[in-house]
């Protein structure tokens, strides 16, 4: 199951402990991959690799925590590459992630706003409940 759909299925449940583990532990990076997976060009009637061929990707990591931006770029998608045309490709994949990001952010200060305000609700009617169970305890020893 995806990490986005482990965290809908804590917050159904009510299980917020788990909820925010794992999106503080899915925060920190993010990868956009660009590759071209065509039939190795040297072997035109081989299939295509499973990897990928050296020069036949872009790819940008992305360290929230951190700030760090890296990026690698293929010789095929640079000057006179057959790929050139992928690069605005993967730049809109980079800014829809900054876009994502920013948006599990904002989902990330809901949830800790909620948290803030429902916590102490929980322990405060945690009290009560072990309270009125103390009671009742002693009203049922009472009663012997």
């Amino acid at each position: 199951m995806a990490a986005s759909e482990e965290f809908k299925q804590a917050i159904k449940t009510g299980n917020l402990k788990q909820a925010l583990q794992l999106a503080i532990s899915e925060a920190p990076e993010i990868e956009i991959t660009t590759w071209v997976s065509a039939a190795n060009p040297y072997h035109p009637t081989q299939p295509a690799p499973d990897k990928v061929l050296p020069g036949y990707q872009m790819r940008t990591r992305i360290n929230i925590v951190e700030g760090d931006i890296d990026t690698e770029v293929g010789s095929q998608f640079v000057g006179n590459g057959p790929y050139t045309n992928l690069r605005e490709f993967h730049v809109q994949q980079i800014w829809e992630s900054r876009e994502m990001i920013q948006k599990n952010l904002e989902n990330l200060q809901q949830l800790f706003a909620i948290l803030g305000h429902t916590l102490p609700k929980l322990s405060q009617t945690s009290e009560l409940d072990a309270s009125e169970q103390s009671q009742s305890h002693l009203l049922n020893a009472s009663d012997v």
